[in-house]
């Protein structure tokens, strides 16, 4: 810069230029992973995009630096006695960060499995709606619908000053003779307390004169008319009180409450009787006080006794006993009820139908739920399911009885709580008509509108007022992240990678934390291009609470939003971990250096195919009926690339994942999950040999599985070693050369590479193993080399040098190969699977599969958005890989949301045209080209 240029500077604005520019977050010289020591500034309170191709130091840079560094920091801060657990604590391989503030990351792991956790617990909303059921629910009695409710001292003065004045009142409470004493005992401690009277059929009688009486006249004047006897506290006429009057009112009805175990009488001048009890009952039940806890299912007090909680109990199965609800009952829809002696149940119920009004004709599918219970229970002398598993219960001393009940269970819902998992007392209590658990099975967008309808009385509404707060910001986050169609009871392990990191998003919004940095994964997975501009509107509310936030990010849309962008490459792995640009949207375009912009620019492009494939041979789902697809026939065809398209739970995943799958699994004579209801599957079933799930779950259970274990290429490594001249010299197998078995690996750390410390209430602490330093196998192992390299320096390799390493070895170059088809190229081939992203464990899988060839028949693979976690270059290597599977003569289906992915489809099949109840339809069946003619279908408009 020339001094003119600096003196034509203003001095106020150039130091806002360099008090904005000290105040980044900057890192420097960070070496973690495959990062370059490079330096690299984050603009606090800022939107970032972090993009570039997958491996090249995206997450090394955001999840393993900036956030490893923050948790460190905040480790720092503990006391000496918390840090001396912690004391090793590794840092990040960097010189320094400056500016950093506390660091939250946001990952895609599903971060639950346990039964127990739901979206409701997750976000937090229901321990606010526990909250509010306790302030301000109404208790109503199941018997008479009448609210339950204790009174106090304060009523009852209310009651009396509401009389007209000169009434006259007497405090009454029943006198209850002591079983174990004399009744002449009760009246002399009734004088000793300073009772004087008793009120015996509507007269006031003194206790000395009573005592006076012989025990006949005593027990006779007692029991007079079978009238109760009752003492009489005190009597009072209604005038305009004083201070005085109240106390001494305030006195003597807490006394009647003491003397009556909690109940009393006003009897007003022998009108009317009032009666007022401060015990938590009516109609003769003792009822349960509202405490938050009643309403926990994770708490012994307020779970349902019978499933503890869980919602589901081992019982008789409703789908075993009726395993094709597109029979009638006369077609023999109930599977047990066959056969010589047991099909007597079902002659006496078609029998018996006419007099119960039933319709046995009828398939069970379209019967009622008044029908469907009659089906169970049965009526007067027609018998039903229920009645007929209770013989069988009766006769389980024979064997045949007891096999045939095992046949017919399995998990049930609870018939206690319904599937509420809460006990019946939790369920009496009532927020606006509504118990706790009807409100946990409406979807959030009907639950928001519920509550902004909900009018309470003005007591409840200045006690509620802070927790509707709370629930109304957390529900409309909800809804903005594009999770309006998850009801609060589904169960967080059912959930996506992408729905369980918005709905921790969503928690972390709640929080309302400010000038922190948030990092996120890829948080668009998942997400229909619709919904992403949601998802972008919450991230700037984010931001705009003054917070810093960072996104991992390939979508387009998110690049254009942001503030910042990041660009690493240029390519993947050892080619990668260097910043190639940063700036902002035009930046990053104009950059003749960044491979995203080019494709941002148009430069490059995911290229399209020349011509879409025809289909003669398909598969048919008719009349698909679960969870909200509404009838729907569906035909996909095989040998092309179908894509099932579709706004964030329009039910993709039922229809593909739910019906299609599993029902081809079992028709293959596989183990399979519950098929979700539909009619049939018909069309060339028999030309598929097998059916493949290609879903983001990890590859392997344990630390030690790897990618080239994953593709059984490792095998080869190991016979490779074991005929090494110094293995042979030395006894070495193959087997020696495995982390997975004793002899050849490290017995420290049994073939780990580090250690694990237990932190208990902090993240465990991994380190490094002291004995074989993190190289797995023992010295003697190590010092085979095969040219010049060791076991452990062999597995370290990228897939690309080890192609290169091994390329005198054929057969294992070519077991290779498909890693690197596949685009992960980058990965190391001793990389831990749980290291992987979703997306790196899905292409491993589908490298597999190329490297089986023809071999395998024909199969059906059934893809679960495998964009995930890839850039633009990326989708091109993906989509060859579809090609030559398809080649192979594969079908493949695939469930996206990526317009790139989609535009290369041969088919598409568009589901909605909204989410959840409004969704289920079938919108578009048919070619690409054909698909940007419909209105109704929000992905024509983003294609």
């Amino acid at each position: 810069m020339s001094d003119s240029n600096i003196i034509a500077t203003p001095k106020k604005s150039r130091k806002k230029q360099e008090k904005e520019a000290t105040n980044d977050i900057v890192v420097k010289g960070a070496r973690v992973h495959n990062l370059k020591d490079i330096t690299v500034s984050f603009p606090r309170n800022k939107f970032i995009v972090v993009t570039g191709v997958s491996g090249s130091g995206k997450s090394s840079l955001t999840i393993d630096t900036l956030f490893a560094e923050g948790q460190r920091r905040y480790a720092e801060s503990l006391s000496a006695y918390a840090r001396q657990f912690m004391s090793r604590m590794v840092k990040p391989d960097i010189d320094y960060i400056k500016g950093l503030c506390p660091a939250i990351a946001i990952e895609q792991k599903v971060i639950t499995r346990t039964p127990r956790s739901t979206v409701g617990s997750m976000t937090e909303i229901y321990d606010y709606l526990r909250l509010l059921f306790a302030r301000a629910g109404k208790t109503i009695s199941p018997v008479s619908g009448r609210e339950v409710r204790k009174d106090d001292v304060a009523d009852v003065i209310n009651a009396i000053q509401k009389l007209p004045d000169g009434e006259r009142v007497i405090i009454l409470v029943p006198f209850r003779q002591h079983t174990k004493r004399d009744i002449r005992e009760d009246l002399n401690i009734l004088t000793q307390k300073g009772f004087s009277r008793l009120y015996i059929s509507d007269q006031p009688e003194r206790i000395e004169e009573l005592l006076e009486l012989n025990d006949q006249q005593l027990l006779e004047k007692l029991n007079a008319e079978n009238q109760q006897p009752y003492i009489l506290v005190d009597r009072i006429a209604k005038k305009a009180f004083d201070e005085d009057d109240i106390h001494r009112l305030s006195d003597s009805v807490g006394t009647a409450f003491y003397e009556g175990e909690g109940e009393m009488f006003l009897q007003i001048q022998g009108k009317e009787t009032l009666h007022f009890s401060n015990k938590f009952e009516l109609d003769g039940i003792q009822f349960e006080e509202p405490v938050p806890n009643l309403f926990s299912f994770n708490n012994p007090f307020g779970a349902c006794p019978t499933c503890e909680g869980f919602s589901q109990v081992l019982g008789i199965d409703d789908d075993l006993v009726i395993p094709d609800r597109r029979l009638s009952i006369y077609e023999g829809a109930v599977a047990p009820w066959k056969g010589e002696k047991l099909g007597w149940w079902k002659e006496q119920f078609v029998k018996g139908a006419k007099a119960i009004d039933f319709p046995i004709h009828k398939p069970v599918a379209d019967l009622t739920p008044a029908q469907y219970q009659l089906l169970w229970h049965g009526k007067g002398t027609v018998y039903g399911i229920h009645d007929f598993f209770k013989e069988v219960e009766q006769n389980l001393y024979k064997v045949q009885y007891r096999v045939l009940l095992s046949r017919y269970r399995g998990r049930t819902i609870c018939h206690d709580c319904h599937g509420y998992r809460l006990r019946k007392e939790a369920l009496y209590v009532k927020v606006g008509g509504k118990h706790i658990g009807e409100l946990c099975q409406e979807q959030t967008r009907d639950l928001k509108q519920w509550f902004n309808n909900l009018s309470l009385s003005e007591h409840d509404q200045q006690v509620a007022k802070r927790i509707l707060i709370e629930i109304h910001q957390r529900l409309q986050t909800l809804i903005d992240v594009g999770l309006g169609y998850l009801t609060l009871n589904r169960l967080a392990n059912s959930l996506s990678g992408g729905e369980s990191q918005r709905i921790q998003l969503t928690r972390s919004l709640g929080s309302n934390l400010t000038n922190s940095l948030y990092i996120l994964d890829e948080p668009s997975i998942g997400l229909h291009s619709r919904d992403t501009e949601r998802l972008i509107h919450v991230l700037k509310q984010l931001r705009d609470a003054g917070n810093t936030v960072v996104v991992v990010e390939h979508d387009e849309l998110m690049m254009r939003e942001a503030d910042h962008i990041i660009d690493m490459g240029p390519l993947a792995s050892h080619l990668g971990g260097e910043v190639i640009a940063a700036g902002n949207y035009d930046e990053i375009v104009s950059n003749s250096k960044s491979l995203t912009g080019k494709y941002l620019k148009g430069e490059l492009e995911v290229s399209l195919p020349k011509v879409n494939r025809r289909y003669n041979r398909y598969i048919r789902v008719e009349n698909a009926r679960h969870n909200n697809l509404k009838d729907v026939t569906v035909e996909f065809p095989l040998n092309m690339l179908c894509v099932v398209s579709g706004v964030s739970g329009s039910g993709k995943t039922t229809l593909v994942k739910q019906i299609l799958y599993p029902a081809l699994k079992k028709l293959k004579g596989d183990f399979a999950d519950k098929v979700g209801f539909h009619k049939a599957i018909t069309g060339d079933v028999d030309y598929i040999t097998q059916v493949e799930l290609v879903d983001q779950n990890p590859i392997g259970k344990s630390s030690r599985s790897n990618p080239v274990t994953y593709i059984k290429a490792y095998d080869q490594i190991r016979d490779l070693f074991a005929s090494q001249p110094l293995s042979k010299i030395r006894g070495f197998q193959p087997k020696h050369f495995s982390f997975n078995v004793d002899g050849g690996r490290c017995d420290a750390c049994k073939g780990e590479g580090e250690q694990v410390v237990e932190m208990q209430f902090l993240a465990d602490v991994h380190l490094t193993c002291e004995v074989c330093g993190g190289k797995k196998f023992k010295d003697e192992v190590l010092e085979v080399q095969y040219n010049g390299k060791s076991i452990y320096d062999v597995l370290e390799l990228s897939v690309d040098d080890s192609i290169e390493f091994f390329k005198e070895e054929k057969t294992l170059a070519k077991a290779l190969q498909p890693l690197q088809d596949v685009g992960l190229g980058y990965v190391k081939l001793g990389q831990s699977s749980d290291t992987l992203s979703g997306g790196e464990a899905q292409r491993v899988k589908l490298a597999s599969f190329l490297g089986k060839g023809k071999a395998s028949g024909h199969v059906l693979f059934v893809f679960d958005e495998p964009t995930t976690g890839l850039h633009f270059h990326d989708i091109n290597k993906l989509l060859a890989s579809f090609n030559a599977l398809i080649e192979q003569g594969h079908s493949i289906i695939v469930i996206e949301h990526n317009t790139d992915v989609i535009k290369n489809a041969d088919w598409i099949i568009d589901l909605g045209p909204e989410a959840g109840d409004a969704g289920g339809n079938l919108v578009f069946a048919g070619k690409p080209a054909d698909l940007r003619k419909v209105k109704e279908s929000y992905t024509a408009k983003f294609l």
